[in-house]
């Protein structure tokens, strides 16, 4: 279902680092179909990792774009992408990314849209959390979440052969 990575040699295997760089990157890239004017559309966001539930959470207006097109079509990727490093004199990059791909879900109920929420206040608001939940109840109905349970995930990375 998912095509190999043309480059083995390039394969990140390491799950420590995988789910290291999925805990820590700031934002990500989601892709999504296309839109109504044929162009695919893709979108840097904010997100947060529930590693043991193995799912991405986002949150996002109520309605849009990105909505819109994950009604139409809910299998995603998104991709984040770890330390980058150009070596001019070799003209090759360093760099290390994790592609996560499943279906977008964005029928949360209130309980999970909460959970979601919590997290995202912990990884983006450390120390604010009791601020957090009434910022979360304030702005609860402008603001919807979705997730990604992962089916797939591909990590890829070069790193200085010294």
């Amino acid at each position: 279902m998912f095509r190999e990575v043309r480059r083995q040699n390039r394969i990140l295997e390491d799950k420590a680092r995988i789910s290291e760089l999925l805990n820590t990157s700031e934002y990500g890239f989601l892709s999504l179909g296309t839109s109504e004017n044929g162009y695919g559309y893709g979108i840097p966001i904010s997100y947060v990792y529930d590693e043991e539930a193995n799912t991405l959470y986002f949150h996002c207006a109520p309605e849009g774009q990105k909505l819109d097109l994950i009604n139409q079509n809910n299998k995603v990727s998104f991709c984040v992408v770890g330390v980058t490093k150009p070596i001019a004199e070799q003209f090759t990059t360093l760099y290390e990314s994790v592609i996560s791909y499943g279906k977008a879900d964005i029928n949360l109920s209130d309980e999970e849209k909460r959970k979601a929420l919590r997290l995202l206040v912990n990884k983006y608001s450390k120390g604010f959390e009791e601020i957090g939940e009434k910022y979360i109840d304030k702005s609860w109905s402008r603001t919807a979440t979705f997730k990604i349970e992962i089916e797939h995930i591909t990590a890829k990375a070069k790193y200085s052969p010294h």
